[in-house]
């Protein structure tokens, strides 16, 4: 059995997934069981076989934005799945280090459903089915209507006929009409998940951790009145470019609640960091920013 990389933290949030099936994409609704940065555990109303491809969206506690990314299937077993991350984005990752951090700080109590019996559950829909062919034997069909024979017989059938083949376009027309929203839907959010925030001069993407540790001037961010009124805190997860002498160059918000991003963004704005060296040559990177507002 392959050793998990990152530990998984049980969770129980609402999970969307999109999956190809005969080229038109479906929505299957599901719930989280446990999350880590290389993967998730769910219940997912639908059948998967391993190795699919799907999309995944989920909203974790404390984090204003949901994380969107693409996974493959490892494995189902009746309606439990397995999800392995593919090309997990910097910020997705911040977001779910936060929910984390932010978990284990606060531990939830997560109630646990009791494991459905199964086997009980065969036996009863066994005694429905018997009791069913039972009451159907024993029963005596009796004709309310006397027979229709004749002309009134043939225009009867060709009426029935005629509200079939209607209802039959119809079903038709609306079955496309919901294959083409999918598939706009679907290459939309794949569109959005392969879309670039920021790309830097250099081509170079330094790790947050890399760049906390060559700060030399940081600004704490004002607590917006209006965002302490409505008592609202989180995560503002911005993308940024650093210019060779250490100055930050342009800001992108990711994610985080509407109120505090505007101030995080006017606090990073001033932050100083170290040149970051390529080379022997300060050059210009990319990386993630992450901060945090929490009331006290």
């Amino acid at each position: 059995m392959r050793q998990r990389v990152s530990p998984r933290h049980p969770i129980n949030v609402p999970l969307d997934l999109i999956a190809l099936r005969s080229g038109v994409p479906e929505n299957l609704p599901g719930r989280c069981t446990d999350l880590s940065e290389a993967g998730v555990g769910a219940v997912v109303a639908g059948e998967l076989s391993a190795g699919q491809q799907v999309a995944i969206e989920l909203r974790l506690p404390y984090v204003g934005e949901p994380v969107r990314a693409r996974a493959v299937v490892r494995y189902q077993h009746r309606l439990l799945c397995g999800f392995e991350f593919v090309g997990l984005s910097m910020d997705q990752r911040e977001m779910i280090r936060y929910w984390v951090h932010r978990s284990t700080a606060q531990p939830v109590v997560v109630e646990i459903s009791k494991k459905p019996d199964f086997e009980k559950q065969d036996f009863e829909k066994e005694d429905f089915e018997k009791q069913d062919l039972e009451q159907e034997e024993n029963s005596v069909i009796v004709d309310k209507e006397p027979p229709v024979v004749g002309a009134d017989r043939l225009a009867r059938l060709a009426r029935t006929i005629r509200a079939d083949q209607l209802g039959t376009y119809l079903l038709i027309i609306g079955m496309l009409a919901v294959a083409a929203l999918g598939w706009w839907r679907w290459h939309r959010f794949w569109n959005e998940l392969e879309a670039h925030a920021l790309i830097s001069d250099s081509g170079l993407r330094v790790s947050p951790e890399t760049m906390e540790k060559r700060i030399v001037t940081k600004v704490q961010p004002a607590y917006p009145d209006a965002a302490r009124t409505a008592k609202t805190e989180g995560l503002v997860v911005l993308d940024a470019i650093i210019a060779p002498d250490g100055s930050v160059k342009r800001l992108k918000p990711l994610s985080g609640p509407d109120l505090l991003v505007r101030a995080a963004t006017d606090a990073v704005q001033s932050w100083k960091y170290e040149p970051y060296l390529s080379s022997g040559k300060p050059v210009e990177v990319e990386t993630t920013i992450a901060v945090e507002f929490r009331l006290i």
